[in-house]
């Protein structure tokens, strides 16, 4: 399945996309704020691609312009997300290549992600999250509508082995339709 915003089309990725994926991701300023290690090969990203990105409602955000990834979109649903939520809910996750951060493209994707989640998915809450000192991240969480709900502090994140504090946000199926 593919999705379209005006600027943006998020597709499934391919392992073509691997050396785009390792141009982004083995940017230091880009995976560990977002809570994954970076990527240390072409290799290791299309072995990232075939696991990972792999799964359902995981999408390759590429420009229109020319369709390479330049980031990347999910909702993951149910008790597979990190807050083991129930089967009508999911969990938002994203990042974007450093070069295109500030243009408003991860809030454009996840409107349409969102859209996707409540309209086809019937999903009736989504949740996000962004670690301390992500203020990008909280950014474009409020820029689609999510609140703050609560702070899991101290926890043991263990893509990176560290100890963080995470800010949990929510939209409601029934605040979404207001706003649209």
């Amino acid at each position: 399945m593919e999705l379209y915003t005006h600027r943006v089309i998020l597709r499934p990725w391919l392992l073509s996309d691997a050396e785009n994926l390792y141009q982004y991701a083995k940017n230091p300023n880009v995976g560990p704020v977002a809570g994954w290690p970076v990527h240390t090969s072409v290799e290791n990203s299309r072995e990232i691609i075939k696991t990972v990105f792999s799964e359902n409602e995981t999408y390759a955000v590429c420009l229109k312009t020319d369709h390479l990834a330049i980031g990347c979109v999910a909702i993951t649903i149910g008790a597979r997300s990190s807050l083991k939520l129930p089967d009508d809910e999911g969990e938002i996750g994203y990042w974007i290549g450093e070069p295109f951060w500030g243009q408003g493209l991860i809030p454009e994707a996840c409107t349409e992600l969102i859209r996707h989640g409540f309209e086809d998915l019937k999903l009736n809450r989504l949740w996000c999250g962004y670690f301390e000192g992500n203020e990008k991240s909280r950014r474009a969480q409020e820029k689609c509508g999510f609140v703050y709900h609560h702070t899991k502090k101290d926890m043991h994140w263990e893509l990176m082995d560290d100890i963080r504090t995470e800010y949990v946000t929510v939209l409601e199926r029934a605040a979404w339709q207001v706003c649209r």
